[in-house]
């Protein structure tokens, strides 16, 4: 039986792979070098406009946004502060900023994108038979595999994180979305078009009032596993805290890896209960 399973050609998939990813590197090169360019750029421009910003400034403000977005309740609030604190105390404050910035436009990208991709699927059968193995292929990839494409179109930086980052965080969005939308009842549908409504009138005056609770918890899902990304993304030059988890683990350094660690989940607390703040009416905290 092996000895016929050799006898069967072997498929050049590796060889077409890199026949198709140097045709796209030839001619569409000169796109690439813009787009990377012209984000490192404004990525730099956010980094060093938050690093101007005096840490305890910055510290108070993320504060005062967490006790209102929770309602005017402090324990958010108080956390933030200890834990912001904390961050700066061992010296990773820049750190941090360049992690914000990365996850910041990985984030927005990947909602700017995920949201209309979304919506689209829940109007098209045919779109969302599409979109569905895509997804799927997108979700079970493990995140190092997405560092490929990345570094080949844009080299090394901050961008190709960023670019790898959005690949593997926007599906949530996108899924959410259309799941959300599609669930509306459909009572209320025909009622708006009982009205005249237009497309745009239901779509923006019905469907996605409704549908904002489980988008809102796409979009959570989306930004935590952009923040996932960044020590993945450290290497292959994206600056922030992952590269100090990265160091320790190639130095063995347990100590500085742990408090890179912590610092990662402090962050992660905050940006996870301030966007579900967001999907939370009561404010709960």
């Amino acid at each position: 039986m092996n000895s016929l399973l050799d006898k069967i050609p072997q498929i050049p998939l590796a060889e077409w792979t890199n026949k198709a990813m140097d045709y796209i590197s030839d001619h569409f090169q000169g796109f690439f070098d813009q787009i990377q360019e012209s984000t490192e750029n404004t990525m730099n421009a956010v980094s060093d406009l938050l690093l101007a910003i005096p840490a305890i400034i910055m510290i108070l403000l993320i504060a005062v946004l967490a006790f209102f977005a929770m309602k005017k309740k402090f324990g958010l609030a108080i956390f933030t502060i200890v834990g912001l604190l904390f961050i700066y105390n061992q010296q990773l404050w820049d750190e941090l900023m360049n992690t914000v910035t990365l996850v910041l436009f990985a984030s927005i990208i990947s909602i700017v994108l995920g949201v209309p991709l979304g919506i689209i699927m829940s109007k098209s059968k045919t779109f969302e038979s599409i979109m569905k193995p895509i997804l799927d292929f997108m979700q079970t990839m493990p995140g190092f595999v997405y560092l490929i494409p990345a570094v080949a179109f844009f080299g090394i930086g901050i961008v190709p994180g960023v670019f790898a980052s959005i690949i593997f965080s926007i599906p949530p969005t996108i899924r959410f979305t259309n799941l959300a939308i599609q669930q509306v009842p459909k009572e209320l549908i025909e009622a708006s078009e009982s009205f005249g409504s237009t497309g745009f009138q239901k779509l923006f005056n019905v469907e996605l009032p409704l549908a904002k609770s489980t988008i809102m918890a796409g979009i959570n899902q989306t930004v935590m596993l952009a923040l996932s990304m960044v020590v993945i993304a450290s290497m292959i030059g994206a600056e922030g805290l992952g590269v100090k988890v990265l160091q320790a683990v190639q130095r063995a350094e347990v100590g500085s890896g742990f408090v890179a660690g912590l610092a990662l989940v402090i962050f992660a607390i905050i940006i996870d209960r301030l966007t579900q703040s967001f999907n939370n009416k009561k404010g709960q905290g």
